[in-house]
């Protein structure tokens, strides 16, 4: 087999366009029972070090600023002419040390597990920080107008606070730690000497977050042992996806050479659907690239294959954008819910919301509000059968709210309490069909759809693919334009499809 390029080992098109004969949508993928038993000791979601370590700046930034203001408060008042000069000193100061902070390494998990043995570090950093302003202070004549003692009790106590701080997280994260609050779910793909191997390397970094749950391997006991460094082969790679569900993996390590190309490829086309960032273990494999082209697990070299979408700070970041403009949207459209509400009640008998089972984020299955649009005993919650032209099952008020969308509106409140985001690839119905086939029997790579929270609105839908699907072609066309979405995501993006949704909507054509 030829080397591979690192700069272009494995992309997404690369990945899904490969072809080894085997047609995955007919392999089972049940798990055994021991696979599950062990799955469902992880259901509960994780905290990670990367929101733990970025919290943390944002708090040692609020502390040193606030003791700084306190202390200005106490001994100088708020009375002087320099009030805004110090402000600006306070709001400096505790801006560059978190950021020298950041850049001496002191916000890493292990740093952030050993604080005494970091002290010289951010005594050094605290230090290095004032001795600054004293020499712009020097430099600028400007140093005998502001207070010396302000300036050493503010030195003296914002390092006390920094180190008390952390002397505390350093006990929460340890604890965290022990009962799985925060760690990095992993799973070694691939058995053998090789997967031993990279399990001693991981277990022997210090105060490592990694936390092995398990190995899956298509080959059978012969070539792939059931025990490997004490943890067990729970599965073949198929199993895999539904075992990375339920215990809410975050990473999966593929323990194989570089240059088994194929089988490498053959994996990822089964693992890509997966919202788990993808390493391949380099910690044995002759071929050596630029230390800038690996990660690290400790000081074990990772190949970075793919990255979980829209991860850590941009999570929050896309939920504080969903909070906001939900209620945005809710208080807008409320007169129009209200109207809507009343006129459905008044044309036909029944609820005024219609609930329905919906894939979610990792497959998992929510309730989707909508306003109901058909006669209550004649409704398809499973979407087995899509709603056509002059459809009998609509209601009068439904042909035209299902035209405006008007029916779509209650969801809003979905994005509002986080089962939907407001952008995202659309849920669809959980028996939902083209030509008697469900949508992941026509579209290979379909669930790849939910490695994100799916939206009230997407990148397909502006695009013109909404309503009816009444062809292959259709429910393909979708998923490639929801995948480029994902591919692409950025707050900008969301904000594009936000305000473009309305203008598009007037386009009907599709929408019975």
């Amino acid at each position: 087999m030829n080397e591979i390029d690192p700069s272009k080992r494995f992309s997404l098109n690369a990945v899904r366009q490969f072809d080894d004969g085997t047609d995955y949508k007919n392999v089972p993928n049940h798990l055994n029972d021991v696979a599950r038993q062990v799955a469902s000791q992880y259901r509960r979601d994780t905290m990670s070090p990367v929101m733990v370590s970025g919290v943390l700046r944002l708090i040692e930034f609020a502390v040193l600023v606030l003791s700084g203001i306190l202390l200005y408060a106490y001994y100088i008042g708020f009375a002087t002419h320099l009030f805004w000069h110090y402000l600006a000193i306070i709001f400096g100061t505790s801006l560059l040390t978190v950021v020298m902070l950041d850049v001496t390494d002191c916000y890493q998990v292990q740093a952030l597990f050993r604080p005494w043995a970091n002290f010289g570090r951010i005594l050094l950093v605290w230090s290095g920080t004032f001795a600054l302003l004293a020499l712009a202070g020097f430099f600028l004549k400007v140093s005998a107008d502001f207070s010396r003692f302000w300036f050493g009790t503010w030195f003296a106590t914002g390092f006390v606070l920094l180190f008390v701080l952390r002397l505390v997280l350093s006990g929460m994260i340890r604890r965290w730690a022990r009962n799985g609050m925060m760690e990095r779910r992993a799973v070694i793909v691939g058995g053998g000497k090789a997967a031993e191997s990279l399990i001693r390397s991981v277990e022997q970094q210090p105060y490592n977050d990694i936390r092995i749950c398990g190995i899956f391997d298509d080959r059978d006991d012969r070539r792939s042992p059931p025990m490997v460094a004490g943890y067990p082969k729970l599965g073949n790679v198929t199993e895999l996806i539904e075992f990375a569900r339920i215990a809410r993996i975050d990473m999966l390590i593929v323990s194989l050479p570089l240059t088994a190309e194929s089988r490498v490829l053959s994996l990822l086309k089964k693992l890509w659907v997966l919202p788990v960032d993808i390493r391949l273990s380099a910690h044995s494999n002759q071929l050596r690239f630029r230390p800038r082209s690996y990660s690290f697990i400790g000081s074990v070299p990772m190949l970075d294959i793919f990255d979980k979408p829209i991860n850590d700070w941009d999570s929050v970041a896309k939920r504080a954008f969903d909070i906001v403009f939900s209620l945005l949207g809710i208080i807008v459209f409320s007169p129009i819910m209200l109207v809507t509400a009343i006129a459905i009640k008044l044309d036909s008998k029944g609820p005024v919301i219609f609930r329905q089972k919906r894939h979610g984020f990792n497959n998992e299955i929510i309730d989707v509000y909508k306003f109901r649009s058909m006669f209550t005993d004649q409704s398809d919650p499973t979407a087995r059968k899509a709603v056509t032209k002059k459809d009998p099952r609509v209601t009068r008020v439904g042909r035209f709210i299902r035209k405006t969308s008007i029916d779509e509106l209650p969801q809003f409140f979905n994005a509002l309490l986080g089962s939907l985001s407001l952008v995202g690839p659309r849920p669809h119905a959980i028996s939902a069909q083209s030509h008697n086939k469900l949508y992941h029997e026509v579209v290979d790579g379909y669930f790849a759809r939910h490695r994100v929270k799916p939206g009230v609105t997407g990148w397909a839908q502006i695009n013109g693919w909404r309503g009816e699907i009444d062809n292959d072609e259709k429910i393909k066309m979708r998923t490639e334009y929801d995948l480029y979405y994902i591919e692409n995501w950025s707050l900008w993006f969301d904000l594009k499809i936000l305000f473009l949704t309305p203008i598009r909507l007037l386009n009907t054509e599709n929408a019975y």
